[in-house]
């Protein structure tokens, strides 16, 4: 039975809800409705002129409604009275095909018809800006090699404070905050869980951190790579499939304690990297992090060689232990809703045509020699690259109608035309 929000409004003290949605290119949307009127937005939909965001609609379209999940809801822990719903798109009657959350959705009931549910956690890292943007929030993280900096973690302790705090009173089991590698760059932590439950999570991590963070006098931006000095923000994943309940990746007798189904997965995955850059790394900016070079921490944390391997942070794939893998690809920029559904289609792939990923790359990458270098597949080199492969090769993003032809050719186009255009004049 659905919950009824008027009536939770009502037990919860809520006043006003936003009910809110991302667009194609990760621009979150939203009205504010009072508490009085949610009982007809829970029936109707909240009314949108969807072409005015990034939805490939024209202002002769009809109004995008957006419907709002209940079990969605997340009550702003700063700000109590408002309620914060994610909202699913429709537009003349149907669900809107290339909304991202409506893609998400579709993939995942692709993958309950095989009866397996993909669970994922994600770590996304954020810089602290002033408000301008132009200089880092604390003038005195300046230490050269700065990851795990304890002096400049607890010099941003009240903010971090708040945002662990949300996320502790939201129940999101939150388990760790770290200075990260670059000078005031940080990350935080929280457990993985069902990945649309994640992936709404991850939409709202990302305004929960820059709403605070402005409250606190600062900028907090994902931008993949803000300074080009600096290590870039990204967005790593952890991955697990689960059938009634058990986790189909764990195997103690397979290697590196994942199952033959795991690696089928993992093939599917490395076979399509070079597409889904063109997700996991949607702008000119992401090339910038994947192509940088090793910090002073001795990583460049962005890898850009389709390779896998154990817990070797050195690879695209890191297999840190048994039962899950952690897709290191993803960066800040990245869509929350259509990297989990691109990336679980790949994997699906690769379980249905048994796609073999090779052997691990059991050797730090760093160190490695020019041959061996010269026998690996690395991830294409540019915004432009990646479009190119998309459009070679996305069949696998056309099964049971999850992508549609349309949504991959919009995003084509608007990358072409609205980000590497003005890069090139």
């Amino acid at each position: 039975m659905t919950a009824d929000l008027s009536q939770i409004a009502a037990d919860r003290g809520i006043k006003y809800f936003l009910i809110s949605y991302v667009d194609l290119f990760g621009h979150l949307r939203a009205k504010l409705v009072p508490a009085a009127a949610i009982g007809q937005m829970q029936r109707n939909g909240a009314g949108f002129a969807g072409f005015a965001t990034h939805l490939d609609m024209t202002p002769a379209h009809p109004d995008t409604l957006a419907v709002p999940d209940p079990a969605s809801l997340i009550q702003l822990p700063w700000k109590r009275e408002v309620g914060w719903l994610a909202a699913d798109l429709w537009c003349d009657g149907a669900p809107v095909p290339d909304a991202p959350r409506n893609v998400l959705k579709k993939q995942i009931a692709e993958a309950k018809k095989l009866g397996l549910q993909m669970k994922t956690g994600v770590e996304c890292e954020f810089f602290l800006l002033t408000r301008d943007g132009k200089s880092l929030a604390d003038g005195a993280d300046e230490y050269p090699k700065p990851c795990y900096d304890q002096m400049a973690l607890m010099r941003q302790f009240d903010l971090i404070e708040a945002i662990c705090d949300g996320m502790l009173e939201l129940g999101w089991r939150p388990y760790q905050n770290d200075h990260e590698d670059a000078n005031g760059q940080f990350e935080m932590n929280w457990e993985y869980d069902d990945v649309l439950v994640s992936a709404d999570r991850h939409v709202f991590f990302k305004y929960m951190t820059k709403t605070l963070a402005e409250q606190a006098g600062w900028r907090a931006t994902f931008m993949p790579k803000p300074f080009n000095d600096l290590t870039g923000n990204g967005c790593h994943m952890h991955v697990s499939l689960w059938k009634d309940g058990v986790n189909v990746f764990d195997d103690p007798a397979g290697e590196l304690g994942m199952s033959a189904m795991s690696y089928q997965f993992l093939g599917g995955v490395m076979h399509s990297a070079a597409d889904l850059c063109a997700i996991f790394n949607p702008t000119v900016n992401s090339f910038k992090r994947i192509n940088a070079s090793i910090t002073a921490s001795g990583a460049t944390w962005s890898p850009n060689t389709i390779t896998y391997t154990g817990n070797n942070r050195t690879h695209m794939v890191r297999i840190p232990e048994a039962g899950r893998f952690e897709f290191r690809l993803m960066d800040g920029a990245t869509n929350p809703y259509l990297a989990p559904a691109a990336l679980l289609m790949a994997g699906l792939d690769g379980i249905k045509n048994q796609i073999d990923p090779g052997c691990p790359a059991d050797f730090d990458l760093y160190e490695a020699d020019e041959e061996t270098l010269c026998n690996i597949k690395s991830t294409p080199g540019s915004l432009e690259e990646v479009l190119q492969a998309l459009e070679m090769d996305h069949a696998f993003l056309l099964e049971g109608g999850v992508f549609t032809k349309d949504l991959i050719d919009t995003w084509i186009d608007y990358k072409r035309t609205n980000e590497i255009a003005p890069v090139n004049l």
